[in-house]
């Protein structure tokens, strides 16, 4: 394939302009052919089926796999060529109201059910551990068409951001374990704030078109361009003996935080409960994690109000107002005010090693971490921000993938209500390569924290502090963005 931009001949020149107009047609067009679209996306039958009999039986050496490949091997599966453009599926069939599981219908449709995967039945680590080491065994035994499956594979969620990023997360144990590269992963948008489906062009709602739209959606992702994406670690150490009702997007860990650099308010405990995940677009605390984990509970003691992504955001909207983040009576708990009485904010800045404190403002009710330039349904509440302005804080323009978070804040809201339709910017606080919060015990009994869409009650101790440590991952993610 000619590298883009270079210009190797005159036939090849041309040939390379036919081939990019009739894609973009094909890719702009009404249709795409339903058969054509198969061949290039299913992988051949003997790979399929081993891949899921793996999975099902959590064994990559079961005697199904093995038979499988002993009858590839002998039967002449090196003539058999692999798919274009092999792609795997997995969807949220609970995401995206009543249609969730019509669309898991029509991708089984079109791809085969062995590479579209439920999460409710297949968790994306048993597909990393058993489905891919399964293709790469194949591979390492001599099966060319394992080898390119593997080489050219890529993800398909099809969710919202928390299902996006709990793939990705499991997708990132590739690294840990010295394997081939992580599939690049594209997003069909079943969520209701779709922030990380918007920021790489996929869209904020699943199509009302959605039946014609899907086959379109798959050649796109095919086809996309590739962008990096940062990801960052969250380390939550707290006091041992306080039970957590911990969200997918974390795991118990025996991993301890680095020796504090800096003077802390609290004392530590001799002994601590530790919290590991990964977020790729924001991690937050107070008003709006606690909104969240009040909506989230409300939707699964009520399914039958999860209609949609618009009837969500109405019923978010309505329930936010019942939370005090828009009144909050002088006399109302602790739990409803400034997070200066309980947080305390150490960061590095942009190229600086050392651990500086930043003040909370005494009027902000929410702490933002935010990693991408869109927030709540696809708002950027950093801001487009004045090279003047930049200089004098000491910030940068905002990127995806420059190593850095911003970091802001929310009074309540009204200002969050001005700030989400892009009448004023956030408070900024910073932005930072590393951040370290510390929450204090005393009067509060419970703070609220939230990433990625995914909210959780977080304990807090009369005695002693728990600290959130945020660092950048090493390796980047690989996304498919939208032509």
């Amino acid at each position: 394939m000619d590298t883009p931009g270079v210009q190797t001949s005159s036939t090849a020149s041309g040939r390379s302009s036919v081939v990019g107009s009739l894609r973009a047609f094909t890719l702009s067009g009404v249709r795409v052919d339903k058969e054509e679209l198969r061949k290039k996306i299913m992988f051949p039958e003997y790979l399929r089926m081993a891949m899921r009999e793996a999975i099902r039986a959590k064994d990559v050496g079961a005697a199904a796999v093995v038979q499988l490949y002993e009858k590839s091997r002998y039967g002449g599966a090196e003539a058999v060529e692999s798919a274009e453009w092999p792609i795997v599926v997995f969807i949220n069939s609970k995401s995206g109201g009543r249609h969730g599981a019509k669309l898991k219908s029509r991708l089984q449709e079109l791809m085969g059910e062995e590479q579209v995967f439920d999460l409710l039945v297949v968790k994306p680590h048993e597909f990393v551990q058993y489905g891919l080491t399964c293709l790469e065994n194949f591979a390492s035994f001599g099966d060319n068409c394992a080898k390119m499956t593997r080489e050219k594979l890529r993800i398909v969620v099809a969710g919202g951001d928390g299902t996006v990023g709990w793939v990705l997360g499991c997708l990132e144990e590739l690294n840990k374990q010295d394997r081939l590269p992580i599939p690049p992963t594209g997003i069909i948008p079943l969520g209701t704030g779709n922030d990380l489906s918007r920021s790489f062009g996929w869209g904020g709602s699943f199509p009302f078109n959605w039946k014609s739209s899907v086959k379109r959606t798959l050649e796109k992702i095919a086809c996309g361009s590739i962008a990096q994406l940062d990801s960052w670690r969250v380390l939550i150490s707290m006091p041992a003996g306080e039970e957590l009702e911990a969200p997918y997007s974390l795991k118990k860990t025996e991993e301890r935080p680095l020796d504090q650099e800096h003077e802390v308010e609290g004392e530590f405990p001799e002994k601590v409960a530790c919290y590991q995940g990964v977020f790729y677009n924001y991690f937050s605390i107070g008003m709006d994690a606690r909104v969240a984990y009040g909506f989230h509970h409300l939707r699964n003691e009520k399914p039958y109000l999860a209609q949609g992504p618009i009837s969500n955001k109405l019923i978010y909207s309505g329930f936010s107002c019942t939370q005090g983040w828009f009144f909050t009576p002088c006399s109302s708990d602790p739990g409803l005010r400034s997070l200066k009485n309980i947080l305390r904010i150490y960061l590095k800045r942009v190229n600086c090693l050392k651990w500086e404190q930043v003040p909370v403002p005494s009027s902000v009710r929410s702490i933002v971490v935010l990693n991408l330039p869109s927030y709540g349904s696809g708002r950027n509440p950093w801001g487009k921000l004045k090279p003047d302005y930049l200089e004098k804080r000491g910030f940068v323009d905002a990127h995806a993938d420059d190593g850095l978070v911003e970091i802001f804040g929310l009074k309540q809201g009204w200002h969050a209500s001005m700030v989400m339709v892009e009448l004023i910017s956030a408070k900024h606080i910073a932005q930072a390569s590393a951040i370290r919060f510390e929450l204090r015990g005393g009067e509060w009994k419970d703070a609220f924290m939230q990433m990625d869409g995914e909210p959780w009650k977080q304990p807090m101790s009369n005695d002693f502090s728990t600290f959130v440590e945020i660092k950048r991952v090493l390796n980047q993610s690989a996304m498919i963005r939208a032509s």
